[in-house]
């Protein structure tokens, strides 16, 4: 049985994927939704939108929950620095698959965690290198077809289907692509205090 923690563990996130991969920690936790405006600045790298999004996410719940330790996370696919977010419909989760195949796309995967009443607030960045087969029309009908990765950065689920549409995986942070680094989640939560078995 884990230890309870310290501190309430908040998950600031919509994310099913991301509840899920934190359940695999074995902590009590609570999910609660950050409500960040998710829009682009304007100029704004990936890189540098997931960071600001991540750290907006704990602030936010944080602020409302200032005893806890708020864990938040975003992800942007970059394609020569340009954000690909989440298409949300077929057309646009198309065009970005047709423009992915054979390319090297990094999956910027940002985390932060902040505790209001303790002042802890610390952030991490996860870029994943994911290279993208030669994709013919009727792989990646098919695969939007079955997957509907609609609510997915750069429409690409690797931990379905997904998979099959990549030559290679380049992180040091496996968890990272699916959208929560754990390997850094362990660690920034050990910083704030919490004990992770």
């Amino acid at each position: 049985m884990p230890m309870p923690a310290s501190r309430p563990l908040i998950l600031g996130s919509t994310s099913r994927y991301r509840r899920e991969l934190l359940e695999r920690l074995g902590l009590p936790f609570e999910v609660v939704a950050p409500e960040v405006d998710e829009t682009p600045r304007a100029g704004e790298s990936p890189a540098a939108l997931a960071a600001r999004l991540a750290l907006a996410k704990a602030r936010a719940v944080a602020q409302r929950h200032p005893q806890a330790v708020v864990i938040g996370s975003d992800q942007v696919a970059d394609l020569d620095g340009e954000p690909l977010g989440k298409p949300g419909d077929h057309a646009r989760a198309t065009a970005q698959l047709r423009r992915m195949r054979g390319r090297t796309v990094v999956f910027q995967t940002a985390l932060a965690v902040a505790c209001a009443d303790s002042g802890f607030e610390q952030q991490d960045l996860a870029p994943v290198r994911v290279v993208f087969r030669e994709l013919a029309d009727t792989e990646i009908e098919n695969y939007l077809r079955i997957e509907q990765p609609y609510d997915c950065a750069g429409s690409a689920r690797s931990e379905g289907l997904g998979i099959a549409l990549l030559e290679a995986i380049h992180s040091d942070d496996p968890t990272a692509l699916v959208g929560l680094p754990l390997i850094r989640t362990c660690r920034l939560l050990r910083a704030a205090g919490l004990q992770v078995p």
